[in-house]
């Protein structure tokens, strides 16, 4: 890891830290919620013209090839 990354980082985890454990959880759904956008996005980039019920269908299955089936 280069030594910008490593700053980088260092300075996420100690934002991280500084946050109650309500803000950490709140940020983490921020984040579920931002990345599922992007990948409807990105689907929707891809097949633009696909009705919106059958982009659901595919998101909903490149989703479930996502998932970790190890719990």
């Amino acid at each position: 890891m280069s030594t910008k990354k490593r700053s980088n980082h260092a300075l996420y985890l100690k934002v991280l830290r500084r946050m109650t454990a309500e803000e950490r959880l709140q940020k983490s759904f921020e984040l579920s919620e931002f990345c599922r956008k992007l990948f409807l996005d990105g689907l929707r980039k891809r097949f633009p013209d696909m009705p919106d019920t059958a982009l659901r269908q595919v998101y909903l299955e490149r989703l479930n090839k996502c998932h970790n089936r190890n719990y």
